[in-house]
């Protein structure tokens, strides 16, 4: 677990640094390409849209779920821009966590004043 914390720690502080330099106000797709960005761009593989499939008993289904951003296969990375997060946004993430078998996901809140109030660490 130890590993998951560092690695969320990286993943925090490039949303601080991206939160700081574009401010809120930007739509979701614009704070995903800049955190894509600088997660690649200092080491940290991401994967940008990852689909993930539903399994059912003996069927898998291509149904259109997509995590914004996979870490390094380990952390799911949730990006809104709202007023304040609701149940569903919870709610997707950890769906998201089951589906891909990851243990640890962030859902992040570009939409605030300080990105400190827009964090919500979830773990499965």
């Amino acid at each position: 677990m130890e590993d998951l914390n560092k690695l969320t720690e990286q993943i925090l502080k490039y949303a601080f640094k991206v939160h700081t330099e574009l401010g809120p106000g930007l739509l979701e797709s614009s704070y995903k390409e800049c955190m894509y960005y600088v997660l690649n761009k200092n080491g940290i593989y991401t994967e940008k849209e990852k689909a993930l499939p539903l399994f059912y008993e003996e069927i898998k289904m291509e149904i259109g779920y997509r995590v914004d951003l996979m870490v390094e296969h380990k952390v799911i990375v949730e990006i809104k821009t709202v007023d304040t997060f609701a149940e569903v946004h919870t709610a997707q993430v950890l769906t998201y966590l089951k589906l891909s078998g990851c243990k640890v996901g962030l859902l992040l809140n570009f939409h605030t004043a300080h990105l400190k109030n827009g964090i919500k660490r979830l773990i499965l």
